[in-house]
């Protein structure tokens, strides 16, 4: 890739900025771990399986069918 091109200048903003970054780094590490507690650890213990737990193996697609029509 030519140093000259705009993706090499727009990759080397990015790579020179995280590279040089103190309390972002930081900021960055606790943003990471808020988003895995909230999709790994809330998901499991307050979100079920619905379809899993109300039909039967094969036939969710019936399951969600008879939902949406009784509705």
């Amino acid at each position: 890739m030519k140093k000259t091109s705009f993706f090499y200048r727009v990759f080397d903003l990015y790579y020179d900025g995280f590279k040089h970054m103190t309390l972002g780094k930081t900021l960055w590490t606790v943003i990471i771990i808020k988003l895995i507690i909230m999709f790994l650890v809330l998901k499991v213990f307050f979100f079920p399986n619905f379809l899993k737990e109300n039909s039967k193996p094969g036939k969710e697609g019936d399951f969600v069918e008879q939902q949406i029509m009784k509705r």
